[in-house]
């Protein structure tokens, strides 16, 4: 399976929160199947830890590559189709992240690993 983690998924699988459904920590435990984390999650958690919203133990720069390379997630880049590709989808919701990852994810076909009932609203495989 290709599988792309939304922002939260990442952070709480690196935290071993209890949030994660049992379902989807197969799929992230499983090393058969292929992970990423677009680039548009780091840069939400960027802007996050800058606000202070989010505390992470260490600099994002360091910390986000770190936990990628542990975990075995690949980075998944923004190419400009996956930005013009936010043009097609309807509009549930502004998230600019949500919408990205669900460009990607349409664009790459990988399934979506979110817990976000608006990310399920978009024609995508979201799995929780």
């Amino acid at each position: 399976m290709k599988a792309l983690l939304d922002t939260h998924t990442f952070l709480w699988w690196i935290i071993d929160s209890p949030k994660l459904s049992s379902h989807v920590c197969e799929i992230i435990s499983d090393g058969n199947n292929d992970l990423f984390l677009s680039a548009a999650s780091g840069w939400e958690i960027a802007i996050k830890a800058q606000l202070g919203r989010l505390r992470l133990p260490d600099d994002p720069e360091r910390f986000i590559p770190d936990q990628l390379t542990a975990n075995a997630i690949q980075s998944l880049p923004i190419q400009m189709s996956h930005a013009l590709h936010v043009y097609t989808l309807p509009n549930h919701h502004r998230d600019p992240f949500d919408r990205m990852l669900v460009a990607q994810a349409q664009l790459e076909n990988l399934a979506i690993l979110s817990a976000d009932p608006q990310v399920a609203q978009y024609p995508v495989e979201v799995i929780w």
